[in-house]
């Protein structure tokens, strides 16, 4: 699937640099993190309207627990724009990471 994005997000470009080549995919790469995430979502949105397909990884875990990612994804889901999560091994962190939903906080 990153091989397919015209655009991948990451919290540390350092990090995720490192497996993009171990993985051979060359594709633009910006920093995306808890400090920056509110002021980029509104040019991250107007990408997506444009056609752009824009994936978000993480450094470690899964984007939106305990990672950047949800207000972006709010964002995205109220303009009615499709966010796909690939799945890792628990579901439930799939479907509430493409939900919407707050997720720096919750129960299961």
């Amino acid at each position: 699937m990153l091989k397919n994005v015209d655009i991948i997000l990451a919290e540390d470009t350092r990090h995720s640099k490192k497996l993009l080549l171990h993985l051979d995919i060359s594709k633009p790469i910006r920093a995306f993190h808890e400090h920056n995430e509110r002021e980029k979502t509104k040019a991250i949105i107007s990408e997506l309207y444009s056609g752009k397909s824009i994936a978000l990884i993480s450094d470690a875990g899964t984007p939106l627990i305990s990672d950047p990612g949800y207000f972006l994804v709010a964002k995205a889901k109220k303009e009615g724009l499709r966010v796909i999560h690939i799945p890792g091994a628990r579901a439930l962190i799939a479907a509430l990471s493409a939900s919407g939903l707050a997720s720096d906080s919750f129960t299961f």
